[in-house]
């Protein structure tokens, strides 16, 4: 049983044939989804698939390639819409300096208002970094609080940053990117990553694992991320998954298998 803990099942890509695709994700072994909104409208959408699916959870949240087009209406909107049941986190939000479509400032002063809507509701965070490492870890380290606890979404830093972040309280989620045939890397802080802290998403539908590369990801994929972290961590699949899924359920605590 594997829980992936990120899945952009909101996305349009799934939108005529969701149904199968959650029958194949159940095939593959996954007993709960959680569904990140990147804006209220697509957070909105996961909610409506968490109300649908009992196994689909939602998180909500403002993601920084939105921060162009936000107004304080959408914060407050995010901000009621993380009292629904079926939410378990504030996400996907954080740091992109990549696409940059808001200044770092902009960007940081989101993440730092999120990451105190997610400690006052007692909600993890789900946090997204790209090409923004080092402003990331500063921000969950000044932030830190007993009360403030997530998750480093689809992780690709170095054991050095895996520490800092566990010690601010983060889970470390791999995706498809540790089963890519170039990510040594990836898979050497995967080796080293406590396995109390480690979690597993696939991303869908973007970062297919190995062998589909080219393909939509889906997320009975999760799957084959465990099976590739079970090979660098030399353990069977069944004693890893049984990890992973005990590891989700504490970084999700209102996420309740059906």
């Amino acid at each position: 049983m594997l829980i992936d803990t990120h899945c952009h099942l909101n996305d349009d890509r799934f939108r005529d044939d969701l149904d199968e695709v959650l029958r194949r994700a159940e095939a593959a072994g996954v007993a709960a989804v959680v569904v990140p909104g990147v804006d209220v409208a697509s957070s909105e959408r996961a909610i409506a698939l968490a109300e649908r699916y009992p196994q689909v959870f939602a998180a909500v949240g403002i993601h920084p390639e939105a921060l162009d087009r936000v107004t304080e209406r959408d914060f407050a909107a995010i901000a009621a819409l993380a009292d629904h049941p079926k939410v378990v986190a504030i996400g996907e939000v954080g740091l992109d300096y990549y696409w940059n479509v808001a200044p770092p400032e902009v960007q940081q002063e989101a993440f730092r208002r999120q990451m105190v809507l997610a400690r006052e509701k007692r909600l993890p965070v789900i946090v997204h970094n790209r090409d923004a490492t080092e402003d990331t870890v500063r921000l969950i380290e000044e932030m830190r609080h007993p009360d403030t606890f997530g998750v480093m979404h689809c992780f690709t830093e170095n054991i050095e940053i895996a520490r800092r972040c566990i010690a601010a309280g983060f889970y470390i989620s791999y995706a498809g990117p540790v089963t890519f045939k170039n990510a040594d890397r990836v898979r050497a802080t995967a080796a080293q990553v406590p396995l109390v802290r480690m979690v597993v998403e696939t991303d869908a539908p973007y970062l297919t694992p190995h062998p589909f590369r080219g393909r939509r990801n889906e997320p009975g994929h999760v799957r084959l991320v465990a099976e590739r972290l079970a090979d660098v961590r030399g353990l069977a699949l069944a004693d890893l998954a049984h990890t992973l899924t005990d590891n989700a359920r504490r970084l999700f605590p209102r996420l309740t298998l059906p």
